[in-house]
């Protein structure tokens, strides 16, 4: 059986970890949810240097576990979504090189790439004015984290079923925006009550 996958991708701060949890938390029978591949990478001692070439490094590292995370959810027998943090083009808005590169290097396509998953749920990343803040994890200010959103928005703009949630001052609001999405998404035997 051909399972569903889905994208849960934007900006930092856009809410993309609240929304994972929640889909875990409340959604469990029906979508299985991946861990995000940038921080399998990153917590696991990939370097994060500011050099283009080492960002690049870094980019393709993400693709290909982002790419085997998926094969493994696939190979499991069952009917359950499979919703992604994120997903395997997500890297071209830290690329630093032109697009064609970045598919030349990992040897695919846009086109290949967006056929991987039935939808892509954009969450976009608040303003200052409208909650976006810094932690210990988000390290990019106001601007970069918008410009960030800005080029996943481009990334995306192509597949043919996206879903973009713009912020809004009520976050459980934007999550419950996102889960409705969700359920509408999944397979008919399990979407039934």
């Amino acid at each position: 059986m051909d399972r569903r996958r889905v994208v849960l991708t934007g900006g930092p701060g856009a809410g993309k970890t609240a929304v994972l949890e929640l889909a875990r938390r409340h959604m469990s029978r029906h979508v299985d949810v991946l861990h995000e591949a940038a921080s399998i990478v990153f917590g696991g001692g990939f370097p994060r240097l500011p050099q283009d070439y080492a960002r690049a490094s870094a980019q393709r590292a993400i693709y290909h576990v982002q790419d085997e995370l998926e094969r493994i959810a696939l190979a499991e027998p069952s009917s359950k979504l499979v919703l992604c943090d994120r997903g395997t083009i997500d890297g071209l808005a830290y690329w630093p090189w032109d697009d064609d590169r970045f598919f030349s290097e990992l040897h695919t396509s846009l086109p290949v790439e967006l056929a991987r998953y039935d939808a892509v749920i954009h969450l976009r990343t608040p303003s200052r004015t409208n909650g976006y803040h810094r932690d210990a994890l988000r390290i990019e200010g106001v601007a970069e984290a918008e410009a960030i959103d800005e080029r996943l928005l481009r990334v995306w703009e192509r597949h043919p079923h996206r879903f973009v949630i713009e912020s809004s001052p009520d976050f459980f609001d934007k999550a419950r925006r996102a889960l409705a999405i969700l359920h509408e998404l999944l397979p008919e035997e399990l979407a039934a009550p």
